[in-house]
């Protein structure tokens, strides 16, 4: 009978919330290396990272789309713990700021949910993640 009290059970509760948790942040490291490396900079995997900005400037606003596919395709190729991604972006009034929202679902069986994480890429470069 061990395991079936209401401690347990309240227990059992907050190590999967904490795991959750666990696993969140850990995707959300993970997606901030992932995305802060551009395709051609990983010798094993040449399509590892998003497509370079700088190569998009000059096809500004669509450039826009294409950073949203390259986001997604490589968060479904390279982040397997995430599914149903979509990304979509956000306008702002900020200059030289692109920002973009990714929802998706968690694909563990010990983590479910949905998350929601925010991006920006400013004008170094550099994406953010949060």
């Amino acid at each position: 009978m061990a395991g079936r009290g209401l401690l347990s059970r309240i227990a059992a509760k907050d190590i999967t919330r904490t795991r959750t948790e666990n696993d969140v942040e850990s995707i959300i490291e993970h997606l901030r290396g992932l995305l802060n490396t551009r395709q051609g900079e990983c010798p094993a995997a040449m399509d590892f990272g998003v497509v370079d900005f700088t190569d998009l400037m000059h096809t500004f606003p669509e450039a826009i789309q294409t950073l949203q596919r390259s986001i997604r395709a490589t968060i479904l190729q390279y982040e397997p713990r995430l599914k149903n991604v979509i990304v979509q972006h956000v306008r702002d009034d900020e200059v030289l700021v692109l920002k973009f929202q990714i929802t998706a679902q968690l694909a563990s069986k010990t983590a479910k949910g949905a998350v929601r994480l925010e991006t920006q890429l400013r004008a170094g470069g550099q994406i953010s993640v949060r």
